[in-house]
């Protein structure tokens, strides 16, 4: 199974390791699903980590642990095409990668914009609570 997991998602993983997206996370590390990524979601988790009211709650030790992690082991996405879908402009390289990365799910927390759409060439758009309980491993 094939993954994009939203920028959001990781830093939630990232800022509580009991959370859904945290669980998620772990699950990718156990192999149970690929993870795709793109230079482009790797820039935006870099500068998100940045951002001060992320730092004061995050050390930027473990945040670059989480950059590196996803750079050396989920799939890397290359040639993005253009894509201008989402509400959300900022959004329309997740949809990109995941059509690209053939995804079988984009997994997202924002509760409008990218999620409203729910399916996009193929891939199902749902939120990482939607997808735990579709595969019958919710915590």
């Amino acid at each position: 199974m094939r993954l994009v997991i939203d920028t959001n998602l990781l830093i939630s993983a990232l800022l509580s390791e009991k959370s859904l997206p945290a669980h998620l996370l772990g699950l990718w590390r156990a192999g149970q699903f690929d993870l795709l990524t793109s230079t482009e979601q790797l820039d935006e988790l870099r500068r998100v980590t940045r951002y001060p009211k992320i730092r004061s709650r995050l050390p930027p030790t473990l945040a670059g642990r989480l950059v590196n992690e996803v750079r050396d082991l989920a799939v890397l996405i290359v040639n993005l095409p253009a894509v201008a879908v989402s509400p959300d402009p900022d959004d329309d390289y997740l949809l990109a990668m995941a059509s690209a990365g053939k995804a079988d799910f984009l997994l997202t927390g924002d509760k409008r914009d990218i999620l409203d759409l729910r399916v996009y060439d193929g891939v199902k758009i749902i939120t990482v609570r939607a997808f735990l309980v579709m595969q019958g491993i919710m915590p």
